[in-house]
This record gives structure tokens, sequence and C-alpha cells, in this order.
């Protein structure tokens, strides 16, 4: 029992905080038809997330924040320009603007020296889940709460951003589920479309940039498109979408990570496979089989 608290704990723990807000933007990114959004800006991040550290020369999650929401709406803002002044195809403008971003980051993290750090493409690309180590301690030595906040400071952004991402969809809860369902009634309607697209953006950005350090781009877009579009195919009621897709991120990072470390050891090796990217396998095939089932003839 205290190899699961030192060993999986915490990577379950940050992998479940991640799920769960990539999955509740998710459900909005399906309806308005933006899901490449996530994987775009999930790209797009790294840059600024990466000047960031560098300038500043700290890797804090304000930091860090800072630069990947500056990164999402500069990428924004760009594939807006070439749609609107440029006429190029939105498709093809998202296409060029975050796998230019992405290049670019890539080229900044190995300029930078950054590469040779914890900030290296590997753990840009599948996280740094098993990396996250904690000693409890002992039981006896002190409170609860004091043994808790001793918890690697990952696991604390990813709750605020929860928090913070949570916050935002529940106080527009009404504007963005109107935007989503009938943008044109919503237009009509007066409602600031510009501003909740923008709001959407900022939580979209804030989980891609949270996850960007611990569960990488992998875990964060399939936990963007899986559980919602898999809730999709079993209610068309939003409330019971957005909890449905939660529960279902929850699902697929414990069974991704229970396949991740036991997995090998049934075949008689003794490796691991990564998580993050076992977990995002199994969100992928819990979609697929979802798919495959309401297809059936009844």
């Amino acid at each position: 029992m205290a190899e699961f608290w030192t060993v999986d704990f915490v990577p379950l723990l940050a992998a479940s905080l991640a799920a769960m807000a990539c999955a509740l933007v998710g459900n909005l990114l399906i309806l308005t038809r933006q899901a490449m959004a996530a994987d775009a800006l999930s790209h797009a991040v790294v840059p600024g997330v990466v000047i960031a550290v560098a300038v500043t020369g700290l890797s804090g999650s304000l930091v860090v924040l800072a630069g990947g929401l500056s990164a999402a709406f500069a990428a924004s803002a760009l594939t807006g320009f070439l749609t609107r002044v440029g006429k190029v195809e939105p498709g093809a403008a998202l296409g060029i603007v975050f796998t230019s971003f992405f290049a670019f980051g890539i080229l900044m993290l190995e300029r930078t020296g950054l590469a040779q750090t914890g900030f290296d493409i590997h753990h840009v690309i599948t996280g740094s889940l098993e990396g996250l180590i904690w000693i409890p301690g002992d039981a006896a030595a002190g409170s609860l709460v004091a043994r808790l906040m001793t918890l690697p400071q990952v696991v604390f952004e990813l709750a605020l951003v929860l928090v913070l991402v949570a916050g935002i969809l529940f106080a527009l809860r009404k504007e963005l589920a109107l935007v989503a369902f009938d943008p044109v009634f919503a237009r009509a309607s007066g409602l600031p479309v510009g501003l909740l697209d923008a709001a959407l953006l900022a939580a979209t950005a804030l989980a891609c940039t949270a996850a960007f350090k611990s569960v990488g781009v992998v875990l964060a877009v399939a936990m963007f498109v899986c559980p919602a579009a898999t809730a999709r195919l079993v209610t068309t009621r939003l409330s019971h979408q957005m909890a449905l897709s939660v529960a279902i991120a929850l699902a697929t990072v414990f069974a991704g990570y229970a396949a991740a470390a036991l997995g090998p050891s049934l075949f008689g090796s003794g490796l691991a496979l990564n998580a993050a990217g076992t977990i995002g396998a199994t969100a992928g095939l819990a979609l697929a089989a979802t798919a495959a089932f309401r297809a059936r003839p009844a």
C-alpha cells in the first residue's frame, strides 16, 4: 500500500484533474464543432510557455499559464486574420498556425537549452506522470492536511485550473449553451458571441497549459475530444452529457493507468507503458466501442 501512495497516487490524481478540466471544456468544443481547436491550442501554447520560462528564468504556474494563454490568444488571432483577411479556408488556417507555432516552440526549446530540462520534447508530447513521486511521510508525523500540503505543486496547479474552468463554464452556462445549439439566434438576441468565444478559448487554453507540464499533449487532446464525444453518443441533454463526460474521463484514467502499470506483466515483461499514452488510447477505444454499439441494428 505504501508503494501506491508513493508511486501511483499522485500520477492518478494529476491525470484525473487534467482529464476532468479537459472533458468539461470538450463538451462545448464538440457542440460548436471546434474540436480541432483543442488540438491546435495544445500545440500552440508550447512557444508561449517556452519563451515565458526562458525570459523570466522561472517555471512557476503563473509564468507558465501567462505564457500559454498569450500564445493561445495569439494563435487564435492569427487564425482569424488568415481566415478573414487572407481568405484562407478555416481548417487550413488552423493547420498552418498550430504547426508553425509548435515547430517554433520546439526550435525555442533547443535554442534556449530548456530541452535539457523537464521541458524536453518527450515530456511535451507524453508528459511526465511517472515522475510525480510523493513521499507522504509517517502517518503519526502530522495531520492529514499537513501531509497533503506536501503533494507536488503540479497537483495544486491542476486543481486550481479545474476550479477556474468549471467556474467559467458554470457562470456562462446558459449563454454558452445557446451559442453552441443556436449561434444565429444567439447573435440575434444580442449576446456578445465574440466575448463568449473568447471565454471558451480562455478555458481551453487554461486546460491545455496546465496539462503541458505533467500529462502532455497526447492526453490533453484525447480528453478534450473522446469523453465528450462518447457522452454525446449516449445522451442529448447538455447537463447529463457534461456529467457523463467527466465520469468517462475518470474511468479511462484509472483503466488506462492500470493497463500501463500492470498490462506488460501479463505478458511476462517487467517494463511499464507510458501512462499518458495508454490513457489516451483507452479513451479512444471507449469512444470506438460506444460508436460501434450505437451503430448496431436494433
